[in-house]
């Protein structure tokens, strides 16, 4: 099986964004499971300060065995094992509490050995101030069987402290799975559109090629028949094969139009650069425009007799040809006039092909470079063609590195410039 180089690019980016992902929730799983630990030990040492203390003021000796119970992830069963006060145990908390830094929410119950219950105790924010909270859970308490003197912590809003101390590395996790999937959406419409472009492609080769046969041999039998006795004696039959010659002559040009910009998307390879004089390609552009329009006039200025540069001459004549053609086509009858003007700037070489017809409206200025765009006219039967020859040299001038613009002058016609760089001028 082949892969493309498009294929090979996708499959690349995938892994490398869905390494970048993999690595990311990794990172914030290590992250969680961290704060998940510091958080209990510094739970675990204030509660063990506080029984410290309590055992000092009682002038007792420490238990051997760890008096902390860890019943759940937020909630804590204390074994004191001698009497407190319920104001003593929440001074010591909140003291205890605030050396390890813990900000958040907690509320407290002491068992009691009178009514055998758990008696709560209060509903304490994370500044240490004991407020009346909805949050308070007060069945949330229970008896722990074996113990006496103990107490119960619970931290109500344990597990979202989690999620908000990690804010940073969840913003970053959004913003990567964002990211892939607006590379898997942009993928999926490049591949689209690729395969929309080849079935295009496809098709108008296909079709260019179906044309070209019938249209060699209508050709070739044309000419023959043209040419025999009985044909040049009938005026009106020799009329109407010179009509057939001409068309299919027209036709066949606009085929081979068509099948050069079906190429046009591995036109880099049939790019062949060479070292000439664009002065020489304009001449023999205006020659030939003047000989199949001899009604227009054309104009080739320029300072200098020679500009030599490194391009390809075969396509640099027909898109110089395409423009020059274009606008003696939709120029006024009888009177078109092109000028062909080269100016030298400091950076660059100018070509500008300026025009008297009837200019583009700016609305579809934007346009006129895309594949198969044809500005509307008010006269449809004077336009010819398919949309392709401002797409062809608009592609040319891309492969070239030139740039192209177009310009609508500011009393009438248009003016198409392309700016060759002055490094491309031998």
């Amino acid at each position: 099986m082949k892969f493309s180089k498009l294929n090979i690019v996708v499959f690349i980016g995938f892994i490398a964004i869905g390494g970048v992902l993999i690595m990311q929730l990794l990172m914030l799983n290590q992250a969680y499971t961290f704060e998940k630990k510091e958080v209990g030990e510094k739970i675990h040492f204030a509660l063990q300060d506080v029984v410290n203390k309590i055992y000092r003021d009682n002038n007792s000796d420490l238990p051997a065995a760890s008096p902390i119970k860890k019943v759940s992830e937020d909630y804590y069963v204390v074994n004191v094992d001698d009497a407190f006060e319920a104001p003593i145990l929440e001074y010591y908390l909140n003291l205890e509490f605030q050396k390890v830094k813990l900000d958040m929410d907690y509320e407290y119950a002491i068992y009691d050995c009178a009514s055998d219950e758990m008696v709560y105790g209060e509903y304490i924010t994370d500044n240490g101030t004991s407020v009346k909270n909805e949050k308070k859970c007060e069945n949330c308490f229970t008896k722990k069987e074996g113990l006496v003197y103990y107490f119960a912590v619970r931290f109500p809003d344990l597990k979202y402290s989690y999620i908000s101390s990690l804010q940073q590395y969840w913003i970053y996790t959004g913003v990567l799975f964002l990211v892939l999937v607006i590379y898997v959406y942009s993928v999926f419409l490049m591949l689209k559109q690729k395969k929309y472009s080849e079935l295009q492609k496809d098709f108008i080769n296909n079709m260019t090629h179906e044309f070209k046969t019938p249209l060699s041999s209508i050709l070739i039998a044309s000419n023959y028949a043209v040419k025999q006795p009985e044909i040049e004696a009938n005026p009106k039959l020799n009329k109407y094969l010179d009509i057939v010659i001409e068309q299919s002559n027209k036709l066949n040009q606009h085929v081979e139009k068509v099948l050069n910009v079906a190429k046009s998307d591995g036109m880099h390879r049939g790019i062949h650069k060479k070292e000439f004089n664009i002065m020489d390609s304009l001449q023999l552009v205006k020659d030939n425009a003047l000989l199949k329009y001899n009604h227009a006039t054309i104009n080739l200025n320029s300072i200098k007799d020679d500009y030599s540069i490194y391009a390809d001459e075969f396509h640099f004549y027909n898109i110089a040809f395409n423009i020059v053609e274009n606008a003696v086509k939709y120029g006024p009858n009888g009177s078109t006039q092109v000028n062909i003007n080269l100016v030298e700037t400091p950076k660059k070489l100018e070509i500008r092909f300026t025009d008297n017809g009837p200019g583009i409206p700016k609305s579809h200025l934007d346009y006129v470079f895309d594949r198969f765009y044809r500005v509307p006219r008010e006269n449809k039967e004077e336009v010819e063609g398919f949309g392709l020859g401002l797409f062809y040299v608009k592609k040319i001038c891309d492969l070239h590195k030139w740039k192209i613009s177009i310009i609508n002058n500011p009393d009438k016609g248009i003016t198409v410039t392309i700016a060759i760089p002055k490094k491309c001028i031998l």
